[in-house]
């Protein structure tokens, strides 16, 4: 609660791209709130020692893509074509 992600939806239930100009951001954004770091593994078990990092927005990112509800993508089921690597595989040298 009080996270970015939070606060974002609250305002909005929108998809949001904000860009972030230094000379006119208001102070609201100034304040650091709790953001899922990129790269985080979601585990719900490790979820009560909080994902989280302290994070003003513009002073992380020059923009922010806010996406109010996602969901997980399916592997495609592509069948591999028979090909011989390269001796150099997976080098590629």
């Amino acid at each position: 609660m009080g996270s970015w992600e939070d606060v974002l939806h609250r305002v909005s239930a929108d998809d949001e791209l904000l860009l972030f100009d230094q000379s006119s951001i208001s102070d609201e954004f100034r304040k650091p709130r709790g953001h899922r770091a990129i790269g985080v593994a979601y585990q719900p078990e490790l979820e009560s020692y909080g994902n989280y990092v302290p994070t003003v927005l513009p002073n992380r990112y020059d923009a922010f893509l806010y996406l109010d509800e996602t969901e997980a993508l399916h592997p495609l089921h592509i069948e591999p074509e028979e090909i011989n690597p390269p001796d150099t595989y997976p080098w590629g040298v």
